[in-house]
């Protein structure tokens, strides 16, 4: 890759990126970086060894693609920013909530992809799922794929107000397992373990369970049933589960999860 790729925001996701990027071979002068808090910036120089910029400049004018790293509420002040910069350029929106209509019309281009990650991204374990304007060709696909897959697995979109729905499901989907993690290593300590075996045990079971289902490819649903042995401990916890309608809360999380990303884009994405 040799493509010179410009950063508008310099956090975590952007870190991820960057990091991926330069073990791919992307040399750290190819790469520039729009990020109005200090420390931040320091942070990439020590870490990566590029000098971030505190705001935009005739310098985006080089980049082949546009990272869009910027929290929703200050999309569109950083996006009018830039765009007299970055005429036509092609853009890739991680911002959860902004659609691409707000996004084009902002930057004054139609080649626009948004992305929703989520943060096993920052150890190259993530997934990422992408919608595409009709504007973006073939090539373009072919970069952002090249982009992301530094970070993890990537998958394509046909419609784009399925990113709420992978909003609440992968992109909020982290939370949701540390969530059961500090409950499980609650649960053990009450019972006589000690907080480091109980975390341990937890960590190893989610990802065990995990490996299990991509070596196998059997669905969760046979792989519970396997070991849900009707009388048996599994079954008791199981059963007390659906007493609890534990399934049906989880689910109403997620549901809750996908309107907030919808309100998103409506308060911060009117264009």
């Amino acid at each position: 890759m040799s493509k010179r790729i410009a950063f508008i925001g310099g956090g975590n996701m952007a870190s991820a990126l960057i990091s991926g990027l330069i073990k791919q071979g992307l040399p750290s002068d190819l790469i520039d970086v729009v990020e109005p808090f200090a420390d931040a910036r320091d942070k990439l120089l020590a870490s990566f060894g590029i000098t971030a910029r505190p705001e935009a400049g005739t310098f985006l004018m080089d980049a082949a693609l546009v990272v869009w790293a910027v929290k929703p509420q200050t999309f569109k002040a950083a996006a009018l920013a830039v765009a007299p910069h970055t005429p036509g350029r092609l853009h890739l929106s991680v911002a959860a909530g902004i659609r691409s209509d707000s996004i084009a019309t902002w930057l004054d281009s139609e080649r626009v992809v948004r992305a929703m990650p989520n943060t096993p991204a920052l150890i190259g374990q993530g997934i990422t799922a992408l919608f595409a304007r009709t504007s973006v060709t073939a090539n373009d696909k072919a970069f952002v794929e090249q982009v992301i897959a530094t970070t993890g697995e990537s998958l394509w979109l046909d419609a784009e107000d399925q990113l709420d729905v992978v909003t609440a499901l992968s992109g909020s989907g982290p939370a949701y397992v540390f969530y059961f993690m500090e409950a499980m290593t609650m649960a053990g300590t009450e019972m006589g373990l000690s907080r480091e075996q109980a975390l341990q045990l937890a960590v190893a079971t989610f990802s065990g369970a995990s490996a299990l289902v991509k070596t196998t490819g059997d669905a969760p649903q046979v792989l519970r049933q396997r070991v849900t042995s009707k009388g048996g401990t599994t079954f008791a916890a199981i059963s007390s589960m659906e007493d609890n309608d534990v399934r049906a809360l989880f689910i109403d999380a997620m549901y809750a999860a996908r309107e907030r990303a919808k309100e998103l884009g409506d308060e911060f994405g009117a264009a």
